[in-house]
């Protein structure tokens, strides 16, 4: 009589668990993928628009409180002088950081 073998592997097939892990590490890569090039560049956009929206509402409302309407000379010299003191505090939030000051 001839004898079967019955523990031969199947070079194809894997072990559930391992393939199952396969596809989660797939998945989770095609989604930072995602994230990092099609999505990040547009969150931050966003975030741009959202904080250039939000200063020139400070800017109205800071100059309207004292007088300048919108649309006027005055109120375009006041968003200039708004702007040149955020960019002061910013240097000095950057070298007290740096420990400058």
């Amino acid at each position: 009589m001839t004898e079967a073998k019955t523990n031969t592997s199947d070079p194809v097939s894997f072990p559930l668990p391992v393939l199952g892990y396969a596809l989660l590490i797939a998945v989770l890569t095609a989604g930072a993928l995602h994230a990092l090039f099609i999505s990040g560049p547009a969150m931050r956009a966003a975030g741009h628009e959202q904080v250039e929206r939000a200063i020139a509402d400070e800017n109205r409302e800071t100059c309207e409180m004292f007088g300048m309407r919108s649309g006027t000379a005055e109120f375009a010299a006041c968003g200039r002088q708004l702007a040149i003191i955020r960019q002061n505090q910013v240097d000095r939030d950057g070298a007290a950081a740096q420990g400058i000051l």
